[in-house]
C-alpha cells in the first residue's frame, strides 16, 4: 500500500506518492483544482491504480505557525474529499513546500515554463518525504 500526498492550490492539485516500503516520495502529476467533479474522479482513480492506503495532504501555515485563509480553503477541501472518499486523511504541515520545489526546479535547470508545470507536484512530494522521514 502506498501514500498519496496532495499539495492543494487555487488552480492545480499537486499529486505525489510513496512507494510500497513508505520509504521514497516520487512527484506523480498535478490535476486541475476546477472543476471539481474531474478532480475528485482523478483522485479516485490515483487511489484505486496506485493502492493508497492513507491520504496526506498539505496543510499551509503562517511562519508564526497560525493558520490563514489558505489553510481554511484545505480545510474545505478536506471536508469534501472525506465525504466522497473513503481512505484516512491525515494534515501535514506545508510551510515552503512550494519555494522549495521551485529552488529544486531552479538548480535542475528547468525552464520557467516547464516550472509552473512541475512546481506543484514536487511541492508534493517534498511534503510526502518530509512525512516519511518522521515516521
Amino acid at each position: 500500500m502506498r501514500i498519496l500526498a496532495l499539495d492543494h492550490g487555487s488552480k492545480r492539485i499537486g499529486v505525489a506518492v510513496s512507494d510500497p516500503t513508505k520509504t521514497i516520495a516520487q512527484p506523480l502529476e498535478y490535476i486541475l483544482a476546477e472543476p471539481f467533479v474531474d478532480a475528485l474522479e482523478r483522485l479516485k482513480k490515483l487511489i484505486t491504480e496506485q493502492e493508497v492506503d492513507l491520504i496526506l495532504i498539505g496543510l499551509p501555515r503562517n511562519m508564526d505557525g497560525s493558520y490563514g485563509p489558505a489553510a481554511q480553503k484545505v480545510q474545505v477541501f478536506v471536508a469534501a474529499i472525506k465525504a466522497a472518499i473513503p481512505v484516512p486523511i491525515r494534515l501535514w504541515d506545508e510551510r515552503l513546500t512550494s519555494s522549495q520545489a521551485n529552488k529544486v526546479l531552479i538548480q535542475g535547470g528547468v525552464r520557467r515554463d516547464k516550472r509552473k508545470e512541475n512546481v506543484d507536484k514536487m511541492a508534493a512530494a517534498i511534503l510526502l518525504q518530509s512525512y516519511l522521514d518522521g515516521i
